[in-house]
């Protein structure tokens, strides 16, 4: 998003990337930004010495495209991370350069590009055969225990899901990663054809997912990227779903909730009631094992936010479980790019003129 041009993070990630020598294309997706604000984010992004551009997602050329996507309905639903990742996705096919992509967040404040080097490193060697890599981190900064949502909602709520429903490869295959909501990852370039990905905070997870599907999992790893990691964290909004951790906790629950569904698992509101009391138990026994952690550590930890970040969770359950049930005909999935150049055959070719157009003038 614009905004991040004026947050503490990403003037040190350019600074970073500024000094590495092995990359030869640089793709930014520019969020809620205005012609002014366009043209304030390319002075921004020109100390890059590496070839670059940023797509203006709100510009005329892409919305343009946008629109001829929406006419065949192929357009992604909504404005998000999602979208905004799928069309970086669509340019650097059209480009079709680089055949190592990796991916990571605007708003990480510990940045290094030692980060990145490890990250790309195993899709980039030759020598080794992944087609995807994960990358994870501590999250402890400041003294103090985060990343909540992964700790208290997705661990708890995959081994709840075990319990209630038994035994599921894909729930297995989600749970070996050490930290599934990190939005860092790296592909070889011809993934991103194939890959159907959610317009929303359901992002990594949905990633995963695709990877799962498509993918042996001898051609997927996973790389610890990072000694020290911070960013921005999400406020939670417990009277409000649409917004903060609580709309990201929606998000990620549908889906899984529909991965499953889509291998034959059948759900209704008294599998939901039963996951629910089973997730509040799981999770209140990780709220301890954390504390006694934090204890150990000397970490500042707050047992009250994280059992109060429970109860939201577990209530938001019964609200992700609400919508699936009532909404069985939702894709939230943005289509493939394959099946973009299908329809649109001269579609990618389009979309790399637009950005180069928006980038010169």
């Amino acid at each position: 998003m614009f905004s991040e041009l004026k947050g503490p993070a990403l003037p040190n990630i350019v600074k970073e990337i500024s000094k590495v020598k092995y990359i030869n294309h640089i793709v930014i997706g520019l969020d809620k930004a205005n012609e002014k604000e366009f043209h304030e984010a390319k002075n921004f992004f020109s100390e890059l010495p590496q070839k670059h551009e940023i797509l203006w997602n709100d510009g005329p050329n892409l919305k343009s495209l946008d629109t001829m996507l929406s006419k065949q309905n192929l357009a992604p639903q909504e404005l998000g991370k999602g979208r905004n990742v799928w069309y970086c996705m669509g340019y650097i096919l059209s480009v079709g350069k680089a055949e190592a992509v990796a991916l990571h967040d605007c708003d990480i404040v510990t940045y290094s590009r030692s980060l990145l080097a490890r990250l790309v490193y195993p899709v980039a060697n030759p020598k080794f055969n992944f087609d995807f890599c994960k990358g994870y981190y501590p999250r402890v900064s400041e003294n103090k225990v985060k990343g909540r949502v992964a700790r208290l909602l997705v661990t708890p709520l995959l081994r709840a899901l075990e319990k209630t429903i038994g035994f599921n490869e894909f729930i297995s295959f989600v749970d070996s990663f050490r930290y599934p909501l990190a939005g860092e990852f790296s592909f070889r370039r011809r993934v991103l054809k194939d890959i159907r990905i959610p317009y929303d905070w359901g992002l990594e997870i949905g990633v995963l997912s695709e990877m799962f599907r498509n993918y042996a999992g001898n051609r997927l790893c996973q790389v610890d990227i990072a000694d020290n990691y911070d960013h921005k964290h999400q406020d939670i909004f417990f009277d409000d779903n649409s917004k903060g951790l609580s709309k990201m906790s929606v998000d990620i629950i549908k889906v899984i909730i529909r991965k499953l569904a889509s291998q034959g698992e059948p759900f209704s509101m008294s599998i939901f009631r039963s996951l629910k009391a089973t997730y509040y138990r799981e999770a209140l026994d990780f709220v301890q094992i954390y504390k006694k952690d934090a204890l150990m550590n000397a970490y500042d930890i707050d047992v009250h936010e994280e059992e109060t970040a429970v109860e939201l969770f577990a209530k938001n359950i019964m609200v992700a479980g609400q919508v699936f049930l009532d909404s069985p005909m939702e894709s939230p999935n943005i289509p493939t790019w394959s099946r973009v150049d299908t329809a649109l055959p001269g579609f990618l070719n389009d979309l790399r003129k637009a950005v180069e157009l928006d980038n010169k003038s």
